[in-house]
């Protein structure tokens, strides 16, 4: 199903929720029958038309339904991939919520915004295919035609060219497809990932002692063909890397438990699928790894001491490990690989493989890597939270991961911090990985490990390894986008914290002990969010009328601040203001309250206060608990033509950020050779791309990234705006596109 969206009428929404109204207390209606999937797309479809801002629509957009999931109770969730002006969006993808009644509950966005931009390249695909061939290391073979998208994995879109080059890694056994993404205006290059994502007959296998196997019976001979999953068949790669023959039998009884014998690490292999296959359908009710009843193949045997083992987007494959003496066909990595299959299946794109999107994603496998292992309940293997422990990839004994305290492994980030985004994969998961286990089985020590806080966290007690599990698949189900992040400024509800928080809500209800499990879970590894705080004894709520308001330079205007006690004894509240910017001060009439009682919060701005957007948070603290409650504040410019912001902006690694200009009273259009003066404190200019954002979204480049190790941006750019309304909101943009070095936006003025 495709839609084209004609933008009429935008209904704006408040983040990605909406505020339901209280039905009726008279006669309970009847319970709408929950819809059919192809009911539940129509329903979708509508509220797109209806409410585009929800998605963050633009015009010239198409959208298709990806996958519909309808839950038992009539609520559905409606995946959709979306393109811009004919080009694939990158990031694009979105989720639609819906009651039984077909109401919509809420989306699942990774645009920070709808996308504005120019759709013909300044760089061409020739130059794109050059700079992608010259990334590739190892052996090439082929390569693809680049293709012309908008990546939109920050959150705000730019043209590239997406190209793949296929070929071997440097072991030679590896294959390698690597997408090699290049920005189609400046040629430079933005990121690049691999798709290639490593790491009842009776049998006796190497690491899960003797166990059942499913076989196909074909005259006289057995083959490892499982005819109860799909016909997973697993084969012998006969230490190559090219045929692949099936493994077969007189006698239906399999391998010896030694590795001397082939057939024991295909006992593995098979039994592995099996249990992978059963756990996702017995456990989450999907259909196999594809969600369609499909098994899965297994090679093994695969190349010369081949140490890793890796999922290819449709099979298994696992090597023998150093000296062949070791193959990697424990339960762990065979359901670890495996999950790679379901996320990519689930969520559109799967979950992008580099950066904090990709450690989620490995961390997803991680997760239901340990899960299968545990659901397997073999006594050989039994479940743990190590991962890999059994296979001795680094020739020490040691396990490659582990979730209680992922710093234990030398390279793991236990605890989310600003750079987390920029390690290995397989390093970034860390978070997700501690997360879980917090989750499950608490932190401190425990029978699997002891699980440091990060900070000054609070300890957390687990709920269990069965509801973890339940929660996060119902997150990757339902929730997840492709760029979904542990920390998210741009798009705050695009993120894991959040998502997980939803599916709690989803399977236990909102505030209960497992919602409330998850927040404490998540501070616990440092990955704070904007979340309801859910009741306490002696609890207040705190509110603001209005919430948003402009001020003039020189004006001043009030805010009612009103405290209500909601539960308990009414407490006192101590109201303090943050976020208020520069040249702007915020008094109390009333510093102190009870609950029950109002405040008038005043905001003046002086003359030289810097204009722009921000969000003035009212907290409200007492002895019980903390409540705030934000005014979106404009801050209006001088009248004229020309404006300056000076409130720092921090620009952590790999991220976007804006600061904001609203120039006020400059009548008609800007001029042709308008100018921006922008100083920028940072230790690596090089990172650095600096844009300005006029206010009806137009995206003009100030600055590609140059200027290697320089320190500090202090320049000004001279700039043709004279298609744009003076008038509006003005935004600096800035992307630092790369690891290691940080800084500030100090100041920045604009002259139209």
């Amino acid at each position: 199903m495709k839609k084209t969206l004609a933008l009429a009428g935008v209904t704006a929404l408040v983040g990605s929720a909406l505020v339901a109204t209280a039905a009726s207390t008279s006669a309970a209606p009847p319970q709408p029958k929950p819809p059919t999937e192809a009911q539940a797309v129509s329903r979708s479809d509508s509220l797109i038309d209806a409410r585009p801002a929800a998605i963050a629509a633009a015009d010239g957009e198409s959208y298709t339904a990806y996958r519909t999931k309808v839950d038992a109770d009539g609520d559905a969730h409606v995946r959709y991939t979306r393109t811009y002006h004919g080009l694939r969006v990158y990031g694009g993808d979105f989720a639609v919520h819906t009651d039984a009644a077909g109401a919509l509950t809420g989306t699942s966005v990774g645009l920070a915004a709808p996308l504005t931009l120019a759709t013909t390249p300044k760089v061409s695909s020739a130059k794109a295919l050059t700079a992608a061939k010259a990334r590739f290391e190892g052996t090439r073979t082929a390569n693809d035609q680049p293709e012309l998208f908008v990546d939109a994995s920050t959150g705000h879109g730019r043209l590239a060219w997406e190209t793949v080059v296929h070929g071997w890694a440097p072991d030679k056994q590896t294959p390698s497809h690597l997408h090699v993404i290049t920005d189609a205006i400046t040629g430079a290059h933005i990121g690049e990932y691999d798709e290639i994502e490593s790491i009842a007959g009776t049998g006796a296998s190497v690491y899960s002692g003797p166990v059942a196997v499913e076989t196909t019976l074909s005259g006289s001979t057995y083959s490892l063909i499982d005819p109860t999953r799909g016909n997973g068949r697993t084969c012998d790669m006969n230490n190559g890397t090219g045929t692949c023959t099936t493994f077969s039998d007189d006698d239906n009884v399999w391998g010896t438990g030694a590795n001397t014998n082939r057939q024991s690490a295909a006992v593995d292999a098979h039994f592995g699928a099996a249990v992978t296959y059963d756990y996702f359908k017995n456990v989450h009710g999907r259909n196999g790894i594809f969600g369609d009843g499909r098994g899965v193949p297994s090679r093994v045997h695969y190349g010369n001491a081949y140490v890793n083992a890796f999922w290819d987007g449709a099979q298994m494959t696992y090597g023998d490990g150093s000296g062949n003496a070791k193959p990697l066909v424990s339960l762990d990595v065979a359901g670890h690989e495996m999950s790679h299959g379901v996320t990519e299946n689930v969520v559109s794109g799967g979950l992008t493989y580099s950066g904090e999107s990709g450690g989620l994603n490995e961390a997803t496998s991680d997760i239901f890597g340990t899960a299968v292992e545990f659901h397997a309940g073999t006594t050989s293997d039994p479940g743990d939270y190590d991962i890999g422990e059994k296979i001795d990839i680094r020739g020490t004994g040691a396990p490659l991961r582990y979730m209680y305290n992922p710093t234990l492994d030398g390279s793991s980030h236990g605890c989310w911090s600003t750079s987390t985004n920029s390690v290995d994969v397989h390093y970034s998961s860390g978070p997700g990985n501690h997360f879980f286990f917090n989750l499950a089985e608490g932190t401190g020590a425990t029978a699997y490990g002891t699980s440091p806080v990060c900070g000054t966290a609070a300890g957390v007690t687990g709920i269990g390894r069965e509801k973890a599990e339940k929660i996060w698949f119902r997150a990757l189900d339902v929730y997840f986008t492709s760029n979904t992040r542990y920390v998210n400024a741009t798009t705050p509800a695009n993120t894991s914290r959040a998502y997980t928080l939803s599916a709690a809500t989803d399977l236990y209800g909102l505030c209960s002990t497992e919602y409330k499990a998850v927040q404490a879970a998540w501070t616990a590894v440092n990955v704070a969010g904007n979340d309801l705080e859910c009741p306490v004894a002696n609890d207040f709520s705190v509110a603001v009328d209005p919430t948003a308001l402009t001020l003039d330079p020189g004006a001043s205007a009030t805010v009612t601040v009103t405290t209500a006690s909601v539960d308990g004894e009414a407490q006192t509240i101590d109201l303090t203001a943050t976020g208020v910017p520069a040249g702007v001060t915020a008094t109390f009439s009333s510093p102190s309250v009870t609950a029950g009682e109002t405040s008038t919060l005043t905001l003046t701005a002086g003359e030289d206060a810097d204009s722009g957007q921000y969000t003035v948070v009212v907290t409200g603290t007492s002895p019980a608990t903390v409540r705030r409650a934000n005014v979106a504040l404009t801050v209006n410019g001088l009248p004229g033509c020309s404006g300056s912001n000076a409130s720092d902006v921090a620009i952590p690694d790999n991220t976007t950020v804006e600061s904001t200009i609203v120039i006020n009273g400059c009548a008609g259009n800007a001029s042709s050779s308008s100018t921006v003066e922008v100083h920028i404190v940072h230790t690596y200019v090089g990172d650095l791309a600096v844009s300005l954002v006029a206010p009806d979204g137009s995206v003009y480049s100030l600055r590609a990234r140059s200027g290697g190790s320089a320190d500090n941006i202090d320049a000004t750019y001279t700039v043709n705006l004279g298609g744009e309304v003076a008038d509006g909101a003005w935004k600096l943009r800035v992307q630092d596109a790369a690891n290691l070095d940080t800084g500030y936006i100090n100041s920045w003025s604009l002259n139209l």
